[in-house]
């Protein structure tokens, strides 16, 4: 599984999701989420609604499955997950998962081409980064850290290391599968400071370096224009 995501190509099942409205917003504390049972949580449109996907306890690549709560309602969570496509929330029992709150917090400014990490809302680090080329633009919106993933071979293309995310890619490179479902990273590259990625962003090793080490899966990541 690791060498597809290295190639850029995953399948996960999205389209049934498209019917949920993406609803994710900011919340005052962050919390990150994990199946308490190891049988599969089901993800639903709304409380109570009906089944768009499901949670199992470990991601493809093995590690544990971690989602990010962005809005509570009553006795359910809405997460964002990579089970769903970006911006749609899979609604849970909260019984059914369980919260860590999440200091540690990722802001991109596309624009700045601006990576900020911040710890309990104070600046920790900064890095200039590149981002998606004009033709596959990085897309904006609320994602979280699904896994920590050494690149092993690929070292030389995706540098030290890769924060993977649970976004996905809309607007693929020409040449590439439309019918391929195409995830968003954070990981080595040249072109820092520019528009040159397939929707993914890099940054310099060092930077690569801290986030591996401090962020933990279900670090909310910010990617605003």
């Amino acid at each position: 599984m690791r060498s597809l995501f290295l190639a850029w190509v995953l399948a996960l099942a999205c389209a049934s999701a498209a019917v949920a409205k993406p609803t994710v917003r900011p919340g005052v504390t962050f919390f990150a989420a994990t199946p308490r049972a190891s049988a599969p949580v089901v993800l639903r449109d709304r409380p109570g609604g009906h089944a768009l996907a499901s949670l199992g306890s470990r991601t493809q690549f093995g590690s544990p499955e971690t989602v990010g709560v962005a809005v509570q309602r009553g006795n359910w969570v809405g997460v964002i997950t990579t089970n769903l496509p970006n911006g749609v929330l899979g609604w849970v029992p909260r019984k059914e998962l369980a919260l860590t709150p999440v200091a540690w917090a990722i802001n991109v400014s596309l624009s700045r081409h601006l990576l900020v990490l911040r710890h309990g809302g104070k600046v920790v680090h900064t890095a200039r980064i590149a981002i998606g080329a004009r033709s596959s633009p990085t897309p904006t919106g609320r994602y979280v850290i699904t896994d920590h993933i050494d690149p092993g071979a690929q070292r030389g293309t995706y540098g030290c290391c890769i924060l993977a995310l649970s976004g996905h890619q809309p607007h693929p490179p020409a040449g590439w599968s439309r019918n391929q479902d195409w995830r968003l990273a954070i990981h080595g590259g040249g072109g820092i400071g520019s528009d040159v990625s397939a929707g993914c962003l890099h940054a310099d090793e060092n930077t690569l370096r801290l986030l591996m080490r401090l962020t933990p899966l279900g670090t909310p990541v910010t990617i605003a224009r």
